[in-house]
This record gives C-alpha cells, sequence and structure tokens, in this order.
C-alpha cells in the first residue's frame, strides 16, 4: 500500500508560543542596543508541556514583513539589515523530556567597520560600511513533527494518508547600533471601510527609516466647524526599516458626515509622526 505524507507548515511568530508540547519561556523578540564591536549574550528558554520526549531544530533565517500581508523568510544573511551573520547559535537539534526546560544559547558579536569592509557578502558591505540603525534577524524553533497514526484509505484501498505538521516559532533577535539612524514613516494607502455594519478608516504605514519603530497610533476627528468628535485608537504595531503595516481604526460611532481627521504616529520618545486627510462618512 502506497503512503503519501501531507506536510502542514503552520508558522507563528506572535500569537501562541505553547504548541506541539514546546512552550517557549519569555519574549519572542529579544532586543540589545550596541556600539560596533561589542557583543551580547542570551538564551532562548524552552520547555516541554507534552506527554512525550520531544526533538527540536533550531536555525536562523532573515525576516521580512509589509502590509499586504506578505511575510518573507529569506535565508539568514541575505537581506540588507539582517544581523545573521553577527549571530552564533546552539545547539542546533535538542531533546527535551517531558515536563523539562532546555535553552538555546545564542551570542551576538558587531562586527567593527574594518570587518565589514573586507567581507565577502557584496550586500552586506554597501549597507553596512558603516553601522547605523537596526538590524534584526529569526532564530526558529521547530519541533521535529511526528508522522500521524490515522489513515485514510481511497474506494480501492490502496492509498493510505500520514498526517505531517510542522510548527515553528520565531524568536527575534533586534541590534539596534547605539542611538543612531534615521526614523521616518510614511502614511500610504488611505481608504474608508465598511464590514459588516462597522466604519473603519484602512492605512498603511511604512518605515522609510533606519531604526524600527514601535508607535502608538491614533486619530483625531473634527467637524466641518472644528469640534473635536473624539479619539479613536488603533493596535500598536513594530515597524522595521523597510517593512510595512496595516492598521484599521474604528469609526462606526461617527455619524454620516464630512470631517477632517489628524492622525497620529508616536514612538513614545522624540519622535511623532501626523498627517491630516479629509473624510466623508456616508
Amino acid at each position: 500500500m502506497k503512503k503519501i505524507l501531507i506536510y502542514s507548515l503552520v508558522l507563528l511568530l506572535w500569537v501562541n508560543s505553547s504548541l506541539a508540547g514546546i512552550s517557549i519561556m519569555g519574549d519572542l523578540a529579544q532586543e540589545q542596543t550596541l556600539q560596533p564591536g561589542e557583543k551580547f549574550e542570551g538564551t532562548i528558554n524552552l520547555k516541554n508541556t507534552g506527554p512525550k520526549a520531544c526533538q527540536v531544530n533550531v536555525y536562523q533565517t532573515d525576516y521580512l514583513f509589509y502590509a499586504d500581508g506578505n511575510n518573507i523568510y529569506d535565508k539568514a544573511g541575505n537581506t540588507s539589515r539582517s544581523n545573521a551573520s553577527w549571530i552564533s547559535v546552539g545547539p542546533s537539534r535538542l531533546t527535551i523530556l517531558p515536563n523539562q526546560t532546555a535553552s538555546v544559547y545564542y551570542m551576538v558579536q558587531v562586527p567593527e567597520p574594518a570587518q565589514l569592509a573586507s567581507g565577502n557578502n557584496d550586500v552586506q558591505v554597501k549597507w553596512n560600511s558603516m553601522l547605523i540603525g537596526t538590524y534584526w534577524s529569526m532564530v526558529m524553533i521547530e519541533p521535529v513533527p511526528e508522522i500521524g497514526t490515522e489513515e485514510i484509505e481511497d474506494k480501492t484501498g490502496r492509498v493510505s494518508m500520514g498526517i505531517q505538521t510542522r510548527i515553528r516559532y520565531g524568536i527575534q533577535i533586534i541590534t539596534n547600533i547605539g542611538d543612531t539612524g534615521t526614523r521616518e514613516i510614511k502614511f500610504q494607502n488611505k481608504k474608508l471601510l465598511s464590514q459588516d455594519g462597522q466604519t473603519f478608516l484602512q492605512m498603511d504605514i511604512a518605515n522609510f527609516g533606519q531604526r524600527w519603530l514601535y508607535p502608538n497610533v491614533w486619530l483625531e476627528l473634527y467637524n466641518q466647524e472644528g469640534k473635536n468628535l473624539g479619539h479613536f485608537e488603533s493596535d500598536q504595531k513594530r515597524i522595521y526599516p523597510g517593512c510595512s503595516v496595516r492598521h484599521k481604526i474604528e469609526l462606526t460611532n461617527a455619524p454620516p458626515g464630512k470631517y477632517q481627521a489628524l492622525i497620529v504616529a508616536d514612538n513614545g520618545d522624540d519622535y511623532v509622526f501626523g498627517a491630516k486627510y479629509n473624510l466623508e462618512i456616508k
């Protein structure tokens, strides 16, 4: 009887860090501010909450994301602001017994500019001849899957299928070079949406700077007489340089009419960005 394995890849980064018996203990983003030549050591702590021993693979990727929902997990070190080549990770494979914990160790060694200039990666040399702003990559934690025991036969009884689910967790390792790097965002693709009786202002925010940002985003709505009709907030989302995110701000309670909207993205420091738009809610 011929068996067909169906691989189902589920990628979980931020939503749930406790699946398939492996729990990530701690944040899924680890950030440090360093200077060229400095290093930092850290750990990713894992726990096996399942009833069986679990093997885990550990490897690196780059990571980019965009407002349209596209996520790119490129080969480690391929993107212009990747710090993957600065990071040593180990072990690359480990076994965790039931109800036991284990740690993956990593070290970030920020290179000196002279080391960068002598590198073989043309992309890295072009962008990093001077280290400025934020660099990041991912350490992937991937439990080795088990083949399911349930079989499904066709009418002839000649084919069965085992279901294999692969789950991985991405821990983002973020390196800021001092307080360097420009901070710049752009508001893009603004439009009003009506969904299931609710009204939203949808807009994209793109990071055109050199430093990652994590702004609080809100909207102040004014009628034609200049009266403030309310403060409307969106979720807080991190944005790496060259990446973008999509925000939806609910305006269901605003009555039909013409308005001026002041959109603010406050990074919680000296950097606050804003834009004004004319809106008509029908």
